[in-house]
């Protein structure tokens, strides 16, 4: 069920937040502001309640027992604590047992959970949980990389930095030579041994 955006009740409501901050809202300038926010909450938030089981609901008998990645889907959220954006890429991956998924559905599932007010921390365990759920594969990982306006514009106003979270589910939780393989592929990095040690100490857990 798609979410219903009530537009009129942003509209009064962002006039009430431009005479708040000691602007006119009848003036040129601001006059059609609040129908452009609302428009703007409508088109964000259009897509929230769209079940993301739907996207899943369709597989594909496969004998593919390896990992299938798909990497950098782009994503635009709002932080449900400031209602300021945040936005990144997701890394999504899972090890098929049995069966598999279009990978543009998994794009889907990243698309679902960011149209609403949103947690970086939530999401990623959300995308993770799901594909667990609905996939029943022998691993799943999600790791998303953001940044969050609340912290780059206001705050500690701290420009250039970005948030890194992660959900492991199955073989990608439990052995570290599949953990180690996921990250290379993500980032391209040498698995030396230093950093298969650095990767079972952040992901691992005991």
């Amino acid at each position: 069920m798609i979410r219903q955006v009530d537009q009129k009740k942003i509209e009064a409501a962002m006039r009430q937040i431009l005479k708040a901050v000691g602007e006119d809202p009848n003036r040129e300038g601001l006059r059609e502001t609040p129908a452009r926010v609302a428009r703007m909450y409508a088109e964000i938030f259009s897509h929230g309640e769209e079940d993301p089981r739907k996207a899943l609901s369709a597989t594909f008998t496969e004998d593919h027992h390896e990992v299938v990645l798909v990497k950098d889907i782009p994503f635009y959220s709002m932080c449900e604590h400031h209602f300021m954006p945040f936005f990144g890429k997701a890394h999504v991956a899972y090890i098929p047992k049995g069966k598999i998924v279009g990978i543009s559905k998994l794009a889907r599932v990243v698309e679902a959970f960011a149209r609403r007010p949103q947690v970086q921390e939530r999401m990623t365990s959300q995308i993770a949980d799901l594909i667990n759920e609905m996939l029943r594969p022998n691993g799943v990982a999600v790791i998303i990389e953001a940044i969050h306006t609340c912290m780059t514009m206001r705050g500690v106003k701290k420009p250039g930095t970005s948030v890194v979270t992660s959900a492991m589910r199955g073989d990608f939780r439990k052995r570290i030579t599949t953990r180690t393989e996921i990250m290379s592929l993500i980032y391209g990095r040498p698995t030396t041994p230093s950093r298969r040690r650095l990767l079972h100490s952040r992901y691992c857990v005991s």
